[in-house]
Order: C-alpha cells, then structure tokens, then sequence
C-alpha cells in the first residue's frame, strides 16, 4: 500500500475550518512529509484520518461533517506546542 499524505492550512481571520493545502500518494506523500519536516510543522500520523481527508478537493474547507476530526488533529497540536513550552 502507497504511503498516503493530507496538509492542512488554517488561517482563523480568513476561514472558518481548516483548507486541504496539499495531499498526495507515494512520492507525492514523501514530499508533503519531507516539507513539514523541514519547516518543523507537526505530523500526526493517522490512516483513517488521511483517508477520509484525502477525499477533500485541494484549497477546500473540511466540511463540516469532518470537524470532529479536525478537533483531534487541534488536541494533538495543542498537547505538542505545551511540552515544547
């Protein structure tokens, strides 16, 4: 199975949820990965999750129906930047 890869972009004062702003398979999906290494932006690895958010056209809002999710992927983000701090 092809590594899969979903980046997410969120701009509170411009959108209301997150944007699919990059996502792709195979070398694609290492691409995706190797950038956010390279910039120190978090990874969360979750299969379900990618699926699900791969299925979202690029530069589109998570509709609705995903924010559960995407409160998750907030929580995850949260926990992170607090044992940095």
């Amino acid at each position: 199975m092809k590594k899969k890869a979903v980046a997410l972009k969120y701009n509170k004062e411009k959108n209301q949820a997150p944007r699919v702003s990059a996502k792709g398979k195979g070398p694609s999906a290492q691409k995706i990965i190797q950038i956010a290494k390279e910039n120190s932006v978090p990874i969360k690895k979750d299969e379900d999750l990618v699926e699900l958010l791969s299925k979202v056209e690029l530069d589109k809002e998570v509709p609705p129906q995903m924010y559960k999710a995407i409160a998750e992927i907030f929580s995850f983000l949260y926990k992170i930047t607090q044992t940095k701090s």
